[in-house]
């Protein structure tokens, strides 16, 4: 089974406007209610292409209700810690341009009896997991290493742990060495303060993570694909190009590829494929994090794979 982590979920709420002006009325055209967050996105995922997954994490108050409705009406399993405090909301707004303005919450508080609850299930359900995939920020007040405690009882049971996160969150995991972890290029540049300007760049990188004992280190570099570390190898992976509908979720379908693939024991070549597929599969939906089977599959024979190192 696939088990993704949900710490701070939220509701999406997408509006699409003619024309985003500060300081005035702006009428919405469309409005969209979504079950957000990146790993609802992989749990999305891993229901279209028939694979066991389920999602857990934290949902509170009338907000977590709905998604909780929302979930069990779409199929996706679920087992979440209810919480005292209100799940958040997250606003996308979309010009006609392409362009995307975000406005993200910070999320709720979590305290000590739901800390402990979460852990207590996290615990259980790995007796029945084979990867965890743990993605998106951290609630209000929990620690910043939260995801390194969780890698470590993921170890524990020998378990592999995808971690798809950025910013301070992502610097203090990385010292419990994470199986996986996904930083795009300007992540990686706030992270390091090195720019990545050349696939030699991302190529050093790569390796300064594998030196750190990652085993699957990877860095998306948007339309130049995608440099993906395993073992003691370096490979580069090229999708093909589409006009997208809708890019957001790109990342978590990606992320959700690869879970799919280590969890079938595909050859890397081909967990990479899928990954890059799942990824660029989402584009062509209008609904995030979303990817159709029939795409996948069709996008997984012209992704290109490189071995370069």
């Amino acid at each position: 089974m696939i088990l993704t982590l949900n710490l701070n979920a939220s509701l999406d709420k997408i509006y699409t406007v003619d024309k985003l002006e500060y300081g005035g009325v702006v009428r919405a055209k469309i409005v969209q209610n979504t079950a957000g967050g990146k790993g609802l996105h992989v749990a999305n995922i891993c229901k279209e292409l028939n694979e066991n997954y389920l999602a857990t994490g934290f949902l509170g108050g009338k907000i977590g209700e709905y998604l909780q409705n929302k979930l069990t009406q779409k199929h996706i399993n679920h087992d979440f810690i209810s919480i005292k405090n209100e799940t958040r909301t997250c606003i996308n707004i979309t010009t006609p341009d392409g362009k995307q303005t975000e406005i993200l919450e910070p999320g709720p508080s979590i305290n000590k009896e739901e800390t402990d609850l979460f852990l207590k299930k996290y615990t259980q359900l790995l007796t029945y997991t084979d990867i965890i995939v743990a993605s998106g920020s951290l609630p209000n007040n929990l620690p910043l290493d939260f995801y390194g405690t969780l890698t470590q009882l993921a170890k524990k049971h020998h378990k592999k742990f995808l971690l798809d996160t950025s910013g301070q969150t992502l610097k203090e995991s990385l010292k419990y060495k994470p199986f996986f972890i996904k930083p795009n290029k300007d992540e990686i540049e706030q992270l390091t303060g090195i720019k990545i300007d050349s696939l030699d760049t991302a190529i050093l990188q790569i390796q300064k993570f594998q030196n750190l004992g990652i085993s699957m280190p990877v860095i998306s570099l948007g339309k130049n694909g995608s440099i993906i570390g395993y073992q003691n190898q370096i490979y580069h992976a090229i999708p093909p190009q589409y006009k997208a509908i809708n890019a957001v979720g790109s990342g978590d379908a990606f992320v959700a590829g690869i879970a799919i693939g280590l969890k079938r024991n595909y050859p890397i070549i081909d967990i990479i494929k899928l990954g890059s597929a799942c990824g660029t599969a989402n584009v062509l939906e209008a609904e995030s994090g979303f990817v159709s089977k029939d795409n996948v599959e069709k996008i997984f024979n012209l992704v290109k794979v490189k071995q370069i190192l």
